[in-house]
């Protein structure tokens, strides 16, 4: 199977490698069970440009983008925002899971749960 190319802002570079150094502690935790194909063999990328903005994980086999949102995305603004920029990458293929950074802290075993679960519905029309 050819996965769609989805070209990414190359201005975005320097930003997420700003962001890899300092992730969330929710981010972290998560990565740490993402990494190194941890996730039933799939291959993640932590803050990777899509087009014109940077999600926190994705795994381009499967077209998934896992966001944790923390309070930042609390406000009508940032929840607006959020809501045009996953629209948007939708729109070019992209799926999106979307965890709470208090879920990914204190609910580490059903956030696990939940993306085995999407990737084990999804996979195959992936592969």
């Amino acid at each position: 199977m050819t996965l769609p190319i989805i070209p990414y802002n190359p201005t975005l570079k320097e930003r997420a490698r700003e962001l890899r150094k300092n992730m969330t502690p929710g981010e972290q935790k998560l990565w740490h069970h993402l990494k190194g194909k941890r996730m039933l063999g799939y291959d993640f990328d932590r803050q990777r440009p899509i087009d014109q903005f940077i999600v926190d994980f994705y795994c381009k086999l499967l077209q998934l983008a896992i966001e944790i949102d923390g309070a930042s995305h609390d406000s009508e603004e940032a929840q607006q925002y959020d809501c045009e920029r996953q629209l948007r990458l939708e729109g070019l293929g992209v799926h999106f899971l979307r965890f709470r950074e208090s879920e990914v802290l204190n609910e580490t075993p059903q956030v696990l749960e939940a993306i085995a679960l999407w990737i084990s519905t999804h996979e195959s029309t992936r592969t």
